[in-house]
Protein backbone atom coordinates (compact mmCIF):
# COMPACT_ATOMS: atom_id res chain seq x y z
CA UNK A 1 0.00 0.00 0.00
CA UNK A 2 1.05 3.48 -0.54
CA UNK A 3 1.08 6.05 2.25
CA UNK A 4 -1.66 7.95 0.34
CA UNK A 5 -3.94 4.63 0.81
CA UNK A 6 -2.93 3.96 4.00
CA UNK A 7 -3.90 7.68 5.12
CA UNK A 8 -7.05 6.66 4.10
CA UNK A 9 -7.67 3.59 5.63
CA UNK A 10 -5.42 3.68 8.83
CA UNK A 11 -6.74 7.16 9.50
CA UNK A 12 -9.68 7.90 8.41
CA UNK A 13 -7.94 11.02 5.79
CA UNK A 14 -8.54 11.28 2.44
CA UNK A 15 -5.84 12.64 0.03
CA UNK A 16 -7.18 14.68 -2.88
CA UNK A 17 -4.83 16.00 -5.53
CA UNK A 18 -4.71 20.03 -6.03
CA UNK A 19 -4.15 20.31 -9.55
CA UNK A 20 -6.12 19.16 -12.60
CA UNK A 21 -4.92 19.54 -16.70
CA UNK A 22 -5.46 18.17 -19.77
CA UNK A 23 -2.94 16.16 -20.48
CA UNK A 24 -3.27 14.84 -16.80
CA UNK A 25 -6.50 13.84 -18.05
CA UNK A 26 -5.10 12.34 -21.53
CA UNK A 27 -2.07 10.57 -20.65
CA UNK A 28 -3.35 8.79 -17.82
CA UNK A 29 -1.53 10.45 -15.40
CA UNK A 30 -4.96 11.41 -13.35
CA UNK A 31 -5.62 7.46 -13.25
CA UNK A 32 -2.40 6.65 -12.08
CA UNK A 33 -2.90 9.08 -9.42
CA UNK A 34 -5.96 7.74 -8.41
CA UNK A 35 -4.66 4.06 -8.30
CA UNK A 36 -2.10 5.27 -5.95
CA UNK A 37 -4.57 6.50 -3.30
CA UNK A 38 -5.38 9.92 -4.75
CA UNK A 39 -9.36 9.85 -3.57
CA UNK A 40 -10.68 13.28 -5.18
CA UNK A 41 -9.23 16.50 -7.43
CA UNK A 42 -9.67 20.34 -6.75
CA UNK A 43 -9.18 23.17 -9.01
CA UNK A 44 -9.12 27.15 -9.06
CA UNK A 45 -8.76 29.70 -10.95
CA UNK A 46 -4.79 29.95 -11.06
CA UNK A 47 -4.77 25.92 -11.93
CA UNK A 48 -6.50 26.07 -14.61
CA UNK A 49 -5.24 29.39 -15.98
CA UNK A 50 -1.81 27.73 -15.43
CA UNK A 51 -2.85 24.08 -17.20
CA UNK A 52 -4.73 26.14 -20.31
CA UNK A 53 -2.10 28.90 -20.69
CA UNK A 54 0.83 26.72 -20.31
CA UNK A 55 0.17 23.61 -22.95
CA UNK A 56 -1.05 22.67 -26.11
CA UNK A 57 -3.57 20.40 -25.35
CA UNK A 58 -6.24 23.10 -25.58
CA UNK A 59 -5.09 24.19 -28.74
CA UNK A 60 -7.43 22.31 -31.29
CA UNK A 61 -10.82 22.90 -29.13
CA UNK A 62 -10.23 26.72 -28.47
CA UNK A 63 -9.31 27.11 -32.27
CA UNK A 64 -12.20 25.34 -32.63
CA UNK A 65 -14.14 27.82 -30.49
CA UNK A 66 -12.60 30.97 -32.09
CA UNK A 67 -13.83 29.76 -35.31
CA UNK A 68 -17.16 29.40 -34.36
CA UNK A 69 -17.41 32.62 -33.03
CA UNK A 70 -17.81 31.61 -29.25
CA UNK A 71 -16.57 34.50 -26.76
CA UNK A 72 -13.76 34.45 -25.14
CA UNK A 73 -15.64 33.62 -21.80
CA UNK A 74 -17.48 31.58 -23.01
CA UNK A 75 -14.47 29.67 -24.49
CA UNK A 76 -12.84 29.36 -21.12
CA UNK A 77 -16.13 27.57 -19.83
CA UNK A 78 -16.52 25.07 -22.19
CA UNK A 79 -12.92 23.90 -21.95
CA UNK A 80 -12.60 24.37 -18.00
CA UNK A 81 -16.35 22.56 -18.11
CA UNK A 82 -14.90 19.75 -20.44
CA UNK A 83 -11.85 18.90 -18.12
CA UNK A 84 -14.44 18.65 -15.32
CA UNK A 85 -16.68 16.27 -16.86
CA UNK A 86 -13.87 14.09 -17.93
CA UNK A 87 -11.91 13.95 -14.48
CA UNK A 88 -15.65 13.05 -12.54
CA UNK A 89 -15.46 10.40 -15.04
CA UNK A 90 -12.26 8.94 -13.47
CA UNK A 91 -13.15 9.67 -10.11
CA UNK A 92 -16.64 8.20 -10.39
CA UNK A 93 -15.89 4.63 -9.07
CA UNK A 94 -13.82 6.24 -6.12
CA UNK A 95 -17.27 7.93 -5.73
CA UNK A 96 -19.42 4.74 -5.83
CA UNK A 97 -17.35 2.13 -3.86
CA UNK A 98 -17.29 4.86 -1.18
CA UNK A 99 -20.81 5.30 -1.45
CA UNK A 100 -20.42 9.05 -1.86
CA UNK A 101 -17.56 9.64 1.00
CA UNK A 102 -15.05 10.18 -1.61
CA UNK A 103 -14.63 10.92 -5.32
CA UNK A 104 -15.28 14.57 -6.30
CA UNK A 105 -14.20 17.06 -8.42
CA UNK A 106 -14.48 20.71 -8.01
CA UNK A 107 -15.15 23.60 -10.02
CA UNK A 108 -15.31 27.35 -8.87
CA UNK A 109 -17.37 30.11 -9.60
CA UNK A 110 -15.83 32.95 -11.19
CA UNK A 111 -13.64 35.08 -9.27
CA UNK A 112 -15.48 37.96 -10.09
CA UNK A 113 -17.91 37.19 -8.35
CA UNK A 114 -16.80 36.68 -5.06
CA UNK A 115 -18.36 40.10 -3.42
CA UNK A 116 -21.81 39.45 -5.09
CA UNK A 117 -24.32 37.22 -3.42
CA UNK A 118 -26.89 36.53 -6.12
CA UNK A 119 -24.88 36.46 -8.60
CA UNK A 120 -22.83 33.89 -7.11
CA UNK A 121 -26.02 32.29 -6.11
CA UNK A 122 -26.81 32.20 -10.05
CA UNK A 123 -23.29 31.21 -11.46
CA UNK A 124 -23.12 27.89 -9.07
CA UNK A 125 -26.48 26.66 -9.53
CA UNK A 126 -25.70 27.00 -13.35
CA UNK A 127 -22.61 24.72 -13.01
CA UNK A 128 -24.64 22.50 -11.09
CA UNK A 129 -27.27 22.51 -13.67
CA UNK A 130 -24.39 22.59 -16.53
CA UNK A 131 -22.26 19.37 -15.26
CA UNK A 132 -25.24 17.09 -13.19
CA UNK A 133 -23.18 14.81 -11.89
CA UNK A 134 -23.21 13.49 -7.82
CA UNK A 135 -19.53 13.99 -7.36
CA UNK A 136 -19.69 17.51 -8.60
CA UNK A 137 -18.52 19.87 -6.15
CA UNK A 138 -18.62 23.70 -7.04
CA UNK A 139 -16.31 25.88 -5.36
CA UNK A 140 -17.88 28.98 -3.55
CA UNK A 141 -15.22 31.72 -1.53
CA UNK A 142 -15.81 32.17 2.20
CA UNK A 143 -16.14 35.70 1.80
CA UNK A 144 -18.78 37.31 3.86
CA UNK A 145 -20.72 37.61 0.61
CA UNK A 146 -19.77 33.93 -0.67
CA UNK A 147 -21.38 32.97 3.05
CA UNK A 148 -25.26 33.37 2.43
CA UNK A 149 -24.60 32.13 -1.10
CA UNK A 150 -23.04 28.75 0.63
CA UNK A 151 -26.39 28.33 2.29
CA UNK A 152 -28.30 28.93 -0.21
CA UNK A 153 -26.69 26.25 -2.03
CA UNK A 154 -26.85 23.86 0.53
CA UNK A 155 -30.76 24.37 0.93
CA UNK A 156 -31.60 23.73 -2.59
CA UNK A 157 -29.38 20.31 -1.84
CA UNK A 158 -26.17 20.98 -4.58
CA UNK A 159 -23.43 20.25 -3.01
CA UNK A 160 -20.40 22.81 -2.19
CA UNK A 161 -17.28 23.41 -2.29
CA UNK A 162 -16.44 26.04 0.66
CA UNK A 163 -12.99 27.76 -0.26
CA UNK A 164 -10.56 30.45 0.68
CA UNK A 165 -11.40 29.97 4.91
CA UNK A 166 -8.53 31.42 6.53
CA UNK A 167 -9.21 32.22 10.18
CA UNK A 168 -11.41 30.71 12.63
CA UNK A 169 -14.41 33.46 12.78
CA UNK A 170 -15.33 32.52 9.33
CA UNK A 171 -14.74 28.92 9.57
CA UNK A 172 -17.52 29.42 12.29
CA UNK A 173 -19.93 31.31 10.30
CA UNK A 174 -19.23 28.59 6.75
CA UNK A 175 -20.11 25.55 9.52
CA UNK A 176 -23.37 27.94 11.03
CA UNK A 177 -24.21 28.36 6.57
CA UNK A 178 -24.26 24.86 6.21
CA UNK A 179 -26.46 23.44 8.92
CA UNK A 180 -29.09 26.17 8.40
CA UNK A 181 -28.90 25.23 4.84
CA UNK A 182 -29.62 21.37 5.76
CA UNK A 183 -32.30 22.52 7.96
CA UNK A 184 -33.73 24.23 5.33
CA UNK A 185 -33.63 21.65 3.00
CA UNK A 186 -34.96 19.21 5.12
CA UNK A 187 -38.49 21.84 4.89
CA UNK A 188 -37.92 21.18 1.40
CA UNK A 189 -37.79 17.51 1.31
CA UNK A 190 -34.62 17.27 -0.12
CA UNK A 191 -33.10 13.80 0.48
CA UNK A 192 -29.83 15.16 2.26
CA UNK A 193 -27.55 11.85 1.62
CA UNK A 194 -27.11 13.30 -1.71
CA UNK A 195 -25.97 16.84 -0.21
CA UNK A 196 -21.87 17.06 0.06
CA UNK A 197 -19.79 19.66 1.08
CA UNK A 198 -15.99 20.54 2.36
CA UNK A 199 -14.86 23.71 4.09
CA UNK A 200 -11.59 24.22 2.93
CA UNK A 201 -9.49 25.76 5.45
CA UNK A 202 -5.94 27.15 4.19
CA UNK A 203 -2.77 26.22 6.03
CA UNK A 204 1.04 27.20 5.09
CA UNK A 205 -0.48 30.85 3.43
CA UNK A 206 -1.66 31.78 7.09
CA UNK A 207 2.08 30.81 8.63
CA UNK A 208 3.73 32.81 5.67
CA UNK A 209 1.74 36.06 6.70
CA UNK A 210 1.92 35.42 10.72
CA UNK A 211 5.78 34.86 10.52
CA UNK A 212 5.98 37.94 8.41
CA UNK A 213 4.25 39.85 10.90
CA UNK A 214 6.34 38.35 13.60
CA UNK A 215 9.18 38.66 11.74
CA UNK A 216 8.39 42.83 11.40
CA UNK A 217 7.87 42.82 15.36
CA UNK A 218 11.63 41.40 15.43
CA UNK A 219 12.20 40.58 19.35
CA UNK A 220 14.00 37.38 20.69
CA UNK A 221 10.58 36.64 22.09
CA UNK A 222 8.26 36.62 18.75
CA UNK A 223 11.24 34.43 16.68
CA UNK A 224 10.27 31.00 18.55
CA UNK A 225 6.50 31.24 16.98
CA UNK A 226 7.36 31.10 13.77
CA UNK A 227 5.63 27.98 11.64
CA UNK A 228 3.48 28.01 15.12
CA UNK A 229 0.54 29.48 13.92
CA UNK A 230 -1.66 27.71 10.73
CA UNK A 231 -1.19 24.39 12.72
CA UNK A 232 -2.58 25.55 15.76
CA UNK A 233 -5.60 27.14 13.89
CA UNK A 234 -6.01 24.28 12.09
CA UNK A 235 -6.29 22.11 14.80
CA UNK A 236 -8.27 24.70 16.79
CA UNK A 237 -10.45 24.29 13.33
CA UNK A 238 -10.93 20.29 13.89
CA UNK A 239 -11.95 21.25 17.40
CA UNK A 240 -14.56 23.71 16.38
CA UNK A 241 -15.70 20.79 13.62
CA UNK A 242 -16.05 17.68 16.33
CA UNK A 243 -18.13 19.84 18.35
CA UNK A 244 -20.60 22.06 16.24
CA UNK A 245 -21.04 18.39 14.44
CA UNK A 246 -22.56 16.67 17.34
CA UNK A 247 -24.75 17.72 19.70
CA UNK A 248 -28.82 17.73 19.40
CA UNK A 249 -28.72 20.32 16.11
CA UNK A 250 -26.50 17.93 14.45
CA UNK A 251 -28.03 14.79 15.87
CA UNK A 252 -31.69 15.63 14.27
CA UNK A 253 -30.18 16.39 10.92
CA UNK A 254 -27.95 13.25 11.07
CA UNK A 255 -31.10 11.32 11.35
CA UNK A 256 -32.36 12.97 8.31
CA UNK A 257 -29.46 11.18 6.60
CA UNK A 258 -27.03 14.51 6.90
CA UNK A 259 -23.58 14.01 5.94
CA UNK A 260 -20.75 15.97 8.06
CA UNK A 261 -19.01 18.49 6.81
CA UNK A 262 -15.25 17.80 6.89
CA UNK A 263 -12.71 20.14 7.17
CA UNK A 264 -9.99 19.95 4.20
CA UNK A 265 -6.81 21.30 4.93
CA UNK A 266 -5.81 23.60 1.66
CA UNK A 267 -2.51 25.14 0.87
CA UNK A 268 -1.01 22.14 2.17
CA UNK A 269 3.04 22.48 0.53
CA UNK A 270 5.40 23.99 2.61
CA UNK A 271 5.97 27.50 1.36
CA UNK A 272 9.26 28.05 3.46
CA UNK A 273 12.15 26.07 2.48
CA UNK A 274 13.07 26.15 6.23
CA UNK A 275 9.95 24.11 7.12
CA UNK A 276 10.04 19.87 6.58
CA UNK A 277 8.23 19.43 3.10
CA UNK A 278 5.44 17.49 4.52
CA UNK A 279 4.85 19.45 7.92
CA UNK A 280 1.09 20.47 6.79
CA UNK A 281 0.36 17.16 6.19
CA UNK A 282 2.21 14.95 8.88
CA UNK A 283 0.64 17.20 11.56
CA UNK A 284 -3.14 17.07 10.49
CA UNK A 285 -3.65 13.85 10.16
CA UNK A 286 -6.86 12.31 11.60
CA UNK A 287 -10.58 10.96 11.01
CA UNK A 288 -13.68 12.67 8.80
CA UNK A 289 -10.97 14.96 6.89
CA UNK A 290 -9.29 15.96 3.97
CA UNK A 291 -5.78 17.27 2.39
CA UNK A 292 -5.36 18.39 -1.04
CA UNK A 293 -2.08 18.03 -2.25
CA UNK A 294 0.02 19.26 -5.52
CA UNK A 295 2.15 16.92 -6.49
CA UNK A 296 5.59 17.84 -5.33
CA UNK A 297 3.71 17.14 -1.73
CA UNK A 298 2.29 13.61 -2.87
CA UNK A 299 6.03 12.53 -3.86
CA UNK A 300 7.22 13.68 -0.64
CA UNK A 301 4.65 12.45 1.87
CA UNK A 302 4.53 8.79 -0.03
CA UNK A 303 8.16 8.74 0.29
CA UNK A 304 8.98 10.10 3.80
CA UNK A 305 5.59 10.93 5.52
CA UNK A 306 4.30 10.04 8.82
CA UNK A 307 1.15 8.41 9.22
CA UNK A 308 0.11 8.91 13.10
CA UNK A 309 -2.99 10.52 14.20
CA UNK A 310 -1.85 14.47 15.22
CA UNK A 311 -5.45 16.41 13.82
CA UNK A 312 -6.28 16.83 17.74
CA UNK A 313 -2.62 16.28 19.41
CA UNK A 314 -2.59 19.03 22.39
CA UNK A 315 -5.55 21.24 21.72
CA UNK A 316 -3.98 23.14 24.74
CA UNK A 317 -1.33 24.00 23.30
CA UNK A 318 -2.86 24.82 20.19
CA UNK A 319 -5.05 27.05 21.94
CA UNK A 320 -1.97 28.17 23.90
CA UNK A 321 -0.05 29.56 20.46
CA UNK A 322 -2.87 31.54 19.40
CA UNK A 323 -3.19 33.51 23.02
CA UNK A 324 0.58 33.84 22.93
CA UNK A 325 0.36 35.60 19.30
CA UNK A 326 -2.20 37.78 20.56
CA UNK A 327 -0.03 39.27 23.42
CA UNK A 328 2.03 40.15 20.90
CA UNK A 329 -0.25 41.68 18.79
CA UNK A 330 -0.72 39.04 16.46
CA UNK A 331 -4.44 39.36 15.58
CA UNK A 332 -5.32 36.53 13.69
CA UNK A 333 -8.80 37.56 12.47
CA UNK A 334 -7.20 40.43 10.44
CA UNK A 335 -4.61 37.94 9.02
CA UNK A 336 -7.61 36.01 7.83
CA UNK A 337 -8.89 39.43 6.12
CA UNK A 338 -5.67 40.12 5.15
CA UNK A 339 -5.05 36.38 3.42
CA UNK A 340 -8.87 36.15 2.15
CA UNK A 341 -8.62 39.58 0.17
CA UNK A 342 -5.22 38.48 -1.73
CA UNK A 343 -7.01 34.88 -2.29
CA UNK A 344 -10.07 36.67 -4.27
CA UNK A 345 -7.65 39.15 -6.03
CA UNK A 346 -4.90 36.76 -7.15
CA UNK A 347 -7.62 34.31 -8.36
CA UNK A 348 -8.99 37.36 -10.13
CA UNK A 349 -6.35 38.12 -11.69
CA UNK A 350 -5.03 34.96 -12.62
CA UNK A 351 -8.57 34.58 -14.57
CA UNK A 352 -7.86 38.42 -16.09
CA UNK A 353 -4.48 37.57 -17.64
CA UNK A 354 -5.69 34.17 -18.91
CA UNK A 355 -8.61 35.81 -20.42
CA UNK A 356 -6.36 38.39 -21.88
CA UNK A 357 -3.94 35.70 -23.38
CA UNK A 358 -6.82 33.76 -25.02
CA UNK A 359 -7.85 37.27 -26.72
CA UNK A 360 -4.50 37.28 -27.81
CA UNK A 361 -3.98 34.28 -29.70
CA UNK A 362 -7.50 34.73 -30.77
CA UNK A 363 -7.02 37.52 -32.61
CA UNK A 364 -4.13 36.32 -34.22
CA UNK A 365 -5.95 33.04 -35.47
CA UNK A 366 -8.64 35.40 -36.80
CA UNK A 367 -6.59 37.42 -38.79
CA UNK A 368 -5.02 34.11 -40.58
Amino acid sequence: MTNLQRLHDEQGQSPWLDNLTRSYLRDGTLARFVADGIRGVTANPTIFAKAIEGSHAYDDQFTSLVRQRRPIVEAYWKMVVDDVVDALKVLRPTFDSSAGGDGFVSIEVAPELARRVDATIAAARKLHEQIAQPNLLVKIPATPQGVPAVQAMIAEGRSTNVTLIFSLDRYREVIDAYLSGLEAAVEAGIDLDSVHSVASFFVSRVDTEVDRRLEAIGTDRVAAMRGKAAIAQARVAYEMFTQRFSGSRWERLAAAGARVQRPLWASTSAKDAAYPDTLYVDSLIGPDTVNTLPESTIAAFDDHGSLGRTVDADIDGAHDVLRELAAVGIDMGDVGRTLEDAGVDNFHESFSHLLGVLDAKAQTLQSR
